[in-house]
């Protein structure tokens, strides 16, 4: 009695750990099929994956059937029937999985699976044969033949389709230099191959050969009931196949570690591209407001030297023909008013050469010339510019003052045209490393981020390119009724002593 009660806890732990390692296998299988699978398509390993969980359920119940037949609990007789359902899913799965795999496109030459299914229907015949002779049988072992003929005809011919497809895809895997893979696949197929052979040995019955390879059978010549053989080989299946996921996970990971590498390498190497054309592009503008200002300087010089001149010969001229020309009134009056026009073009040429390049910024540098646009061309215009100078005050280099003066003056016109006002505040802060240079008028405002359409906002984006041209930083705050403040702050590395 204690030599059975032993047995059948040790038959109760078999059929524990067989559920348990088949579920198992569904479920990991159930995972990476979810995923992006490496191992096979999603067809393919769901039908495994199923062919894991049914039969682990079905194990499972087994073993509860068998504590209650220990502990003489009446069983229903549905739970048997949903019991041997059960196992009839599992199997048809496991067959299911072998036939799609079978059936790949290069798994094997056409004559060979001819072959293969030539054996299959010999093999399917002879067994219903035999079923066929033993039908006649007493009605409490009709279940039993069922079980045996599930066995024989789905989970036999699955296993061993299933040991093919796993030798097929290790071989794959091989060819990809996925050694480990390979292995992996190459176990867990010899374990559905051991598991096709346990499939063989059924409950004893009349039939050929359940008469000879039967589960007692078995048992008198190994000692061991063949459901233990079934959970070392489903442990093996199990561990196998969840060692071939975790690899395959591995590569993955490593796979995606590397396209992340690729792509950063790849973000960096737009960033310095980007960078390089940033710095192209401020040395462009460095180069055209430097040419612009050139133009300009060449402009004013020759205006000043040639044309200044020629007018300043012609007003000497007309002084001289006056005073030749007999005293007529009218030779006269001519002679006066055409030395007026020559004034007055005298002084819109100096004005012009002004505008062009005021000769202050060149001989005495930055900040005698914001001083003369104040007293000069803003009070001309009408307006009360107070200029404030804080710092150490020293020469920059040219390029840097010329747009800090150029933004002043745009700065200035901008207050004239839009701003409703006559009141500015101009400041110039030298720092140690940089300069600060702030307009400020207290007029209409406006919203800063407004789109103004063109030309509007040109004389804001020229302030900008400027600025920019010199490695500087030019922000404009505003708002409606609030005034505007156009800032702009230069680093300074080369000073001018």
């Amino acid at each position: 009695m204690v030599l059975d009660q032993s047995f059948d806890t040790f038959m109760f732990l078999i059929f524990f750990v067989y559920g348990l390692a088949f579920w198992g296998m569904g479920l990991t299988l159930a995972l990476e099929s979810g995923r992006l699978p490496a191992l096979a398509e999603k067809r393919i390993l769901r039908p495994l994956s199923l062919f894991g969980i049914i039969h682990g359920t079905h194990e499972w119940l087994e073993s509860y059937l068998l504590q209650a037949q220990v502990t003489g609990i009446p069983i229903p007789g549905w739970l048997a029937w949903l019991r041997f359902g059960m196992l009839i899913a599992s199997f048809v799965c496991l067959l299911i999985y072998g036939v799609r795999t079978f059936g790949q496109p290069g798994y094997h030459p056409f004559i060979w699976r001819k072959i293969g299914l030539a054996a299959v229907f010999i093999y399917g015949g002879a067994i219903s044969a035999s079923a066929l002779v033993t039908y006649e049988i007493p009605e409490f072992l009709q279940l039993d033949l069922l079980d045996s003929l599930s066995r024989y005809l789905l989970a036999v011919p699955g296993a061993v389709l299933a040991w093919l497809a796993l030798q097929y895809q290790s071989r794959l895997a091989k060819d990809k230099g996925q050694k480990k893979i390979s292995e992996y696949l190459r176990m867990a197929g010899v374990g559905f191959g051991i598991y096709a052979l346990t499939q063989l040995f059924v409950h004893p019955l009349e039939m050929i050969p359940a008469r000879f390879i039967n589960t007692e059978s078995f048992r008198m010549l190994s000692g061991l009931p063949i459901q233990a053989i079934r959970s070392a080989t489903a442990v093996v299946i199990t561990i196998s196949l969840f060692q071939a996921t975790h690899q395959v996970e591995m590569e993955r990971q490593a796979q995606l570690a590397d396209a992340q590498h690729e792509r950063l390498d790849a973000l960096e190497r737009v960033r310095e591209e980007l960078a390089k054309k940033e710095a192209l592009r401020r040395e462009l503008l460095r180069h055209v407001v430097q040419a612009q200002e050139e133009e300009r300087a060449r402009i004013a010089r020759e205006l000043h030297d040639e044309t200044a001149q020629t007018l300043a010969a012609f007003s000497l001229d007309l002084a001289a023909m006056q005073a030749l020309v007999p005293e007529k009134p009218d030779c006269k009056r001519i002679s006066s008013q055409l030395q007026a026009h020559c004034k007055e073009m005298s002084r819109g040429l100096y004005r012009l050469v002004h505008d062009l390049r005021p000769a202050q910024l060149d001989d005495l540098g930055l900040v005698p010339a914001l001083q003369f646009l104040v007293d000069q061309d803003a009070k001309a215009k009408g307006m009360e510019v107070q200029l404030e100078v804080q710092g150490h005050v020293r020469r920059l280099d040219a390029i840097t003052e010329t747009v800090l003066f150029r933004v002043t003056q745009e700065a200035l016109t901008n207050v004239i045209r839009h701003a409703g006002t006559k009141l500015a505040r101009i400041l110039l802060h030298y720092h140690r490393q940089e300069v600060l240079l702030s307009v400020t008028d207290s007029g209409a405002g406006f919203d800063p981020k407004q789109a103004f359409p063109p030309p509007r906002g040109w004389g804001i984006a020229g302030m900008r390119e400027r600025v920019e041209a010199v490695g500087g930083q030019l922000t404009i705050e505003s708002a409606p009724g609030k005034g505007t403040e156009v800032k702009v702050i230069v680093h300074v590395f080369d000073l001018i002593p």
